[in-house]
């Protein structure tokens, strides 16, 4: 089985650390792309790491995940409450999938509190900041 964990981002995560953080922490994603390499070389596992608005983008790589990784994590942003195609990209991929959320967004406006993609992921981590990245790796390096 392949060792790669596709760690897919949605939109403005590209201004992580500037863009709101009282809400989203002082991490950039390149920091978080930087932490999650080395624990998956720590843990024998390798990572694929992608950011983009785009919603097509994302699907795309979905698409790519379905021949070359062993799971996803995904934090979708937005897209989240609004991207039944990332739900269908999803629903594509056979192996397991983690959804992902830097904030609680349970805690926040009304329209955050559903996630599309919650329906397929098979764990969701939300509100513990950029932690929840490493979480989620920690979970693929089990055995998920």
């Amino acid at each position: 089985m392949s060792k790669c964990i596709y760690v897919l981002n949605g939109p403005n995560l590209n201004l992580l650390g500037s863009r709101q953080p009282e809400i989203y922490g002082a991490e950039t994603l390149a920091d978080v792309h930087r932490r999650l390499l080395g624990r998956a070389l720590e843990l024998g596992l390798e990572i694929e790491f992608f950011q983009s608005n785009s919603e097509g983008e994302i699907i795309d790589k979905i698409h790519e995940a379905r021949s070359r990784a062993r799971g996803i994590i995904i934090n979708p942003a937005a897209y989240s409450h609004t991207s039944v195609a990332i739900l269908d990209a999803l629903n594509t991929f056979e192996q397991p999938v983690i959804e992902v959320h830097i904030s609680n967004i349970h805690q926040r406006e009304s329209f955050r509190h559903h996630s599309f993609v919650s329906a397929r992921a098979e764990g969701v981590i939300a509100g513990l900041g950029t932690l929840g990245y490493l979480l989620a790796l920690e979970y693929f390096a089990k055995g998920s």
